[in-house]
């Protein structure tokens, strides 16, 4: 046991929201009974990535004697849950569909929140790490839909919560495709999908994809 410096929950303050789910990196946290919860000490590193994102202020950085932060444990961790949701679904390869054409800006934060080109279009919504990370995406995700990139880790997810909501309401979109890394962090794109279709009060099919960090899609 060290002293140092780790993540404080309040519990009276946590609403179960999971808003700071996505903003950390190593998996530490996780709700349990409708309230945030530190996964095990060692996974949490101290440096609060998930502060700001947590709108009731239940999370604060204390310092006090918890065991040192053990990035193996972490990866080792990180590894058995990819493991165990890539079991759970057998990898696929969605089918191609009819090309496009270009569309720019492609960026959440650029893309105007109304345009002719969402018209009954299927949006493609990714990570911009996911064209790289997957070797055929162009060929296998782009064609047929409209795109907006972004990266919920450097970025604001609930500024793109806010975005995508605006497009959404002031367009005709007919269906969404997320796909995101395997990444805890990555995962604050769906959320951001999920509030944004609760706050525009719109009912849209939604299919979700993610990619691993060796480059195989799946399904979830």
């Amino acid at each position: 046991m060290v002293r140092r410096k780790i993540v404080n929950i309040n519990e009276e303050l946590c609403n179960g929201c999971g808003q700071c789910i996505p903003n950390c990196v190593e998996g530490a946290l996780q709700i349990v009974n409708g309230k945030a919860k530190i996964v095990k000490d060692t996974y949490c590193d101290g440096l609060g990535a998930c502060l700001g994102h947590c709108p009731q202020g239940a999370i604060t950085i204390t310092e006090r004697e918890a065991e040192a932060f053990n990035e193996k444990e972490v990866h080792e961790y990180l590894k058995r849950k990819a493991q165990a949701k890539q079991s759970a679904k057998p990898a696929v390869t969605p089918p191609p569909a009819a090309p496009t054409k270009p569309q720019w800006p492609v960026k959440i934060n650029l893309v105007p929140p109304k345009a002719p080109f969402y018209e009954n279009a299927e949006l493609l919504i990714t990570a911009d790490c996911a064209p790289v990370a997957l070797q055929n995406f162009h060929s296998t995700l782009l064609p047929g839909k409209r795109v907006v990139i972004g990266c919920p880790k450097f970025n604001d997810a609930r500024s793109y919560a806010e975005k995508l909501t605006e497009i959404l309401k002031h367009n005709n979109v007919a269906g969404i495709t997320v796909v995101h890394m395997e990444v805890p962090c990555c995962t604050g794109l769906k959320w951001a999908v999920d509030k944004a279709l609760q706050a525009s009060g719109k009912q849209i099919p939604v299919t979700e994809y993610e990619i691993k960090v060796g480059g195989e899609i799946v399904e979830l």
